[in-house]
């Protein structure tokens, strides 16, 4: 009813193993657990946490100890409310023998200096004590450590990571044709027509898609697909990117993958259907590479495109490309700005941006982290950069790599993170065919060039 949420909630493909929270409570049993809900939760289902206590109540009955789960909820929002407050004083005074009245008493709270008894205002920085992204990142250093010695042995390393990334981002590969395109309608402009259809996506959505095809009297055009984080219509519009495109000779087929423009989550808090993909051994990026090779389906279906294929995209929609692309081989050349320079670079830092969503409404909570961009225990088998080197000879161009902090990366993360796919390319004798650049060199001709 409200998607999944945040992820310290949950276990890594946790329902994809069969755990879901009733069996926590469950294995639980008979010790006593207090349940607190409000029904008005911004993020949690009311009525999930009714069905989790009524599963669970089972078990402790069986065990003869029913009243050991107890269940309150008030009407409120996500808060504890004064009558959450007392269950829960009440809760333990009961069950570890401590006497007296449960209900709240005014106090004279410490100030802020009295609060204050550490140099640097926190105890894990005085101490120099461990936190998460630490912790992560030494666990991550072996991880790394192994894609190294994996990638000595290049064609090895390679079919290991295209076969270890669908596994890991969830890819489904797609039936060809599979399914006739729904027309909406086409209109002109000056020099081509823009055409509006909807082809089907892996569930029950369609995936969007602007067609736009040039005026010229030519029997074959080469196609673009064109990926904007904003959606399909960010660049469409007159005088817009697509347009430059379209009147350079291509056909490009803008679409809204699933998460994007039109099929957007507008249902619940943003990042829950990311955070879905972790507990099902999915992702966002793999289901989207799904979207991605349908419209590839769809273009090698039109007489007027001819062999070649290529797809360019903005940011965010770079990852689902480069995953897209390693494993679909008729996406002939690829063009990425602004892609991530790799996954290690956010385990390994103590500070990222990607994924950081502000909320501007006023909530207390003002920032979440939404995980659109991420594969979940990629860095088991693969990264960024080895998608890279597995689309070599093809031709592909690396515009404005991004950093973890989005800001463009500095010549000696470029020479750390693309050294493994420059090697390959030059295995096969190929260096001319990767092109790693500044967002100010980037311009048309770069795409001319991958067609060449």
């Amino acid at each position: 009813t409200k998607g999944t949420q945040d992820p310290d909630s949950f276990f890594f493909r946790g329902l994809q193993e069969g755990i879901s929270f009733e069996d926590l409570l469950e294995v639980r049993a008979p010790v006593p657990t207090l349940m607190t809900f409000t029904s008005r939760d911004q993020y949690l289902s009311i009525q999930g946490a009714r069905e989790a206590y009524q599963e669970a109540r089972k078990v402790y009955m069986a065990f003869g100890k029913g009243e050991n789960l107890q269940f309150v909820e008030d009407d409120y929002k996500h808060w504890l409310t004064p009558r959450i407050r007392l269950a829960i004083y009440s809760f333990f005074m009961n069950h570890l023998g401590v006497k007296g009245d449960p209900a709240e008493v005014d106090v004279e709270l410490l100030s802020l200096d009295e609060l204050q008894v550490t140099p640097t205002g926190q105890v894990s920085t005085w101490l120099e004590t461990e936190n998460v992204q630490s912790v992560n990142a030494k666990e991550t250093e072996a991880l790394l450590k192994n894609l190294e010695e994996s990638r000595k042995d290049i064609p090895a390393h390679l079919g290991r990571v295209k076969e270890n990334a669908k596994k890991l981002s969830g890819f489904i590969q797609p039936s060809f044709g599979d399914g006739n395109p729904f027309f909406n309608g086409r209109y002109q402009r000056d020099g081509y027509t823009v055409g509006r259809y909807a082809i089907k996506g892996e569930g029950a959505y369609v995936i969007p898609l602007l067609l736009f095809v040039p005026d010229e009297d030519k029997d074959k055009y080469p196609a673009i697909i064109y990926l904007h984080p904003d959606g399909k219509a960010a660049e469409a519009h007159k005088g817009g990117e697509i347009e430059k495109l379209v009147k350079r000779g291509y056909i490009v087929a803008a679409i809204d993958v699933l998460g994007i423009g039109e099929v957007k989550n507008t249902a619940t808090r943003e990042g829950a259907d990311d955070y879905t993909g972790v507990v099902i051994g999915r992702s966002t990026p793999g289901i989207q590479a799904g979207d991605i090779v349908r419209a590839v389906n769809y273009l090698k279906h039109l007489e007027m495109i001819d062999t070649k294929i290529g797809a360019i995209a903005i940011d965010e929609m770079c990852i689902p490309l480069l995953h897209a692309a390693s494993f679909e081989p008729d996406i002939n050349n690829l063009t990425l700005k602004g892609l991530l320079i790799s996954y290690a670079s956010v385990v390994m830092n103590d500070l990222y941006k990607i994924g950081l969503v502000y909320n501007d409404d006023g909530y207390w909570h003002p920032w979440e982290i939404d995980f659109s961009w991420g594969v979940a225990g990629a860095l088991t088998a693969y990264d960024l950069p080895d998608l890279v080197g597995s689309l070599a000879p093809r031709k592909v161009v690396l515009a404005g790599l991004k950093n973890q902090l989005l800001e463009p990366a500095e010549d000696q993360e470029i020479e750390k993170d693309m050294a493994f796919p420059e090697k390959v390319y030059s295995e096969l004798d190929a260096e001319e065919n990767l092109k790693i650049i500044s967002s100010v060199e980037y311009n048309h001709a770069f795409i001319d060039w991958c067609f060449e």
